[in-house]
């Protein structure tokens, strides 16, 4: 059954940007040295969107998700749904970004030092992101159905700004928690005129598992993929 917070506040005046809600969530039975040993709760997407009535438009927004030292960064992006995203690769090698997850499948093809491309992702929905030619290389891109959303900083903490009062769904995104533990994080709440403080949030990732993921074509990396094999005609 899903648990509701509600959260009253006395009346007052609403800024014109709309109010803030706020929180923090703690990680707990990580493997991940980064969580283990420096407490780096960062990545965590919360995003609420409205009980009733339509959605705020979302107008064309540009990100960027950049290529440098064979890494994917930021590692979680977190954007709203009609969002373009660009690729740029600023490594002195090639790279090929794809995706054959439901969240959305792309391939943007293999290109070369100095150059970009841009997809735009037009559903909300979790997009896996990989490197065709650096098995190491993995992303994940958040795509939510509402302007209302936040990513975590290093200490948990997150802030979502321009929330108007009223009653929202929570939902919460950690790509090292199960689906079961996600979603019993999710619940309604209600933002006041002065905003809403939520209490703390605890994600396990007890039954987190990691899967080697395989290549565009759904076959295994090779052991020799690297700089070499990202560079055509060369062997």
């Amino acid at each position: 059954m899903t648990l509701r917070w509600l959260i009253f506040f006395s009346l007052g005046v609403l800024p014109l940007a709309g109010a803030t809600v706020s929180g923090r969530v703690e990680l707990r039975d990580s493997r991940d040295p980064g969580v283990r040993n420096h407490k780096d709760y960062s990545g965590v997407v919360i995003a609420l969107k409205p009980v009733e009535g339509a959605t705020p438009p979302v107008t064309d927004k540009h990100t960027t998700m950049l290529q440098k030292d064979k890494t994917f960064s930021p590692h979680v992006l977190a954007i709203p749904a009609g969002s373009v995203v660009d690729f740029p690769n600023a490594d002195p090698i090639f790279h090929n970004a794809f995706s054959s997850y439901s969240g959305q499948v792309f391939d943007i093809g293999l290109y070369p030092p100095g150059t970009t491309r841009s997809v735009r992702f037009a559903r909300e929905g979790v997009v896996r992101v990989f490197c065709n030619i650096h098995a190491s290389m993995s992303a994940v891109i958040v795509v939510v159905g509402s302007p209302y959303f936040a990513s975590t900083k290093r200490d948990g903490s997150f802030e979502i700004a321009g929330v108007p009062p009223g009653q929202y769904v929570m939902t919460v995104f950690h790509e090292r928690a199960s689906e079961g533990a996600l979603r019993d994080l999710s619940r309604k709440i209600t933002v006041g005129p002065d905003g809403a403080s939520l209490p703390g949030l605890m994600i396990s990732e007890a039954g987190y598992l990691s899967i080697p993921h395989k290549n565009k074509y759904g076959h295994e990396y090779s052991p020799e993929s690297g700089d070499q094999a990202s560079y055509p005609g060369k062997k």
